[in-house]
């Protein structure tokens, strides 16, 4: 089914039968027998520079059972998630050093009590970085509780600084993250073609010319808020014909005189967040959740967006890291199949360096 629940920091929306992209009417909440043996939670918040010790999130009930999950960021730095249900505790601690900024922090849950596992990953979409720990035996989560949660202010924690928060009924994959909406028109030699309608085996163009082929396809649907919140990149700016709308994390690969003069290097990649200046790029508006495509081929490549050079799925080496593979969307192709990525031989802008030249492009 997928995302059930959705707290965008002002709105909510949660139905057991899963949330559409229209608008849902709330039909109530669900049994407080209702378990969810398996799914994800997600959290995104902005922690104090100081370090201070906070609760992000607390849920508890006493009938017709004893349980409780709580997460909570650490002093000094960390997080720790607690589950209890009647007597049995779980809890796992996920280490992190804050570096004195303010940073997003995306926190995801993931189990699965009948396979006897879960997993928390931090990430920081920001510079986009991520870890990960795992929980052994989790309990069924009460689907009730998690409706709460997300419709009902009080029962967040006040100083929590919650900006999202979205529940699934199913294990939503980690990264590597798809980047292209399924309108965004792919350049193939037989024109452009939208990546949502591109398969396996069909043939794209690179920025070399060169014809080569799709071995995978992945989709994924993500929340459209928080940093997943899609944006849109205008034409006739960074060599566009037409505006398209790609997720925050895609990378742009730029180049130009502009680019030799300010960095010195022939190209650099920027993810599409670190553009937004109101003029070239913003936020995309739309439903509240968006369905992000890519094309996985032999190569990390550049390919043309409507005109506009931008990466492939890079992959890395992610065949040879069976457990993060096995929480990829990458999970249910064959492993022996996939490719293997070199590091990209341009450098990532950082996000105030992605400033100036999205101001010197626009002058």
């Amino acid at each position: 089914m997928g995302w059930i629940g959705l707290f965008d920091g002002q709105d909510h929306r949660f139905d057991e039968a899963g949330l559409k992209q229209e608008n849902t009417t709330f039909s109530g909440l669900p049994s407080p027998e209702t378990l969810m043996p398996r799914g994800s939670l997600l959290v995104e918040t902005r922690l104090s520079p100081d370090g201070r010790p906070r609760t992000l999130l607390k849920i508890q009930r006493d009938h017709p059972w004893h349980f409780s999950l709580s997460l909570q960021a650490l002093p000094g730095g960390g997080f720790i998630l607690i589950e209890t249900q009647e007597d049995r505790m779980r809890h796992v601690t996920l280490p992190h050093i804050p570096d004195g900024r303010m940073d997003l922090i995306r926190l995801t849950y993931r189990w699965d009590a009948p396979q006897k596992w879960g997993h928390l990953t931090m990430e920081r979409p920001e510079t986009d970085s991520s870890h990960s720990v795992d929980i052994s035996r989790p309990h069924p989560l009460p689907m009730a509780d998690l409706a709460q949660v997300i419709l009902h202010p009080h029962y967040r924690e006040p100083n929590s600084d919650i900006s999202l928060m979205g529940v699934s009924d199913q294990i939503e994959p980690h990264g590597p993250l798809p980047g292209l909406t399924g309108n965004v028109p792919v350049a193939t030699p037989n024109g452009y073609v939208p990546a949502g309608c591109l398969k396996r085996g069909d043939l794209v163009l690179t920025n070399s010319g060169n014809a080569v082929p799709v071995l995978q396809t992945v989709q994924q649907v993500m929340p459209a808020h928080g940093s997943l919140r899609p944006v849109r990149l205008r034409a006739p700016y960074y060599g566009l014909r037409r505006d398209i709308v790609v997720a925050p994390h895609q990378r742009l690969v730029i180049n130009g005189s502009q680019v030799e003069y300010l960095f010195g290097r022939e190209a650099v990649l920027v993810p599409a967040r670190h553009l937004i200046n109101g003029v070239s790029a913003l936020y995309a508006t739309g439903p509240d959740f968006v369905a992000y495509h890519h094309l996985l081929l032999p190569d990390h490549e550049v390919i043309d967006a409507a005109g506009c050079p931008v990466e492939s799925l890079y992959i890395g080496r992610i065949r040879r890291k069976p457990e993060q593979l096995a929480a990829s969307l990458l999970a249910p192709f064959n492993r022996a199949h996939l490719p293997e990525h070199a590091q990209p031989v341009w450098p990532v802008l950082k996000p105030f360096e992605a400033i100036a030249l999205a101001l010197s492009r626009v002058a």
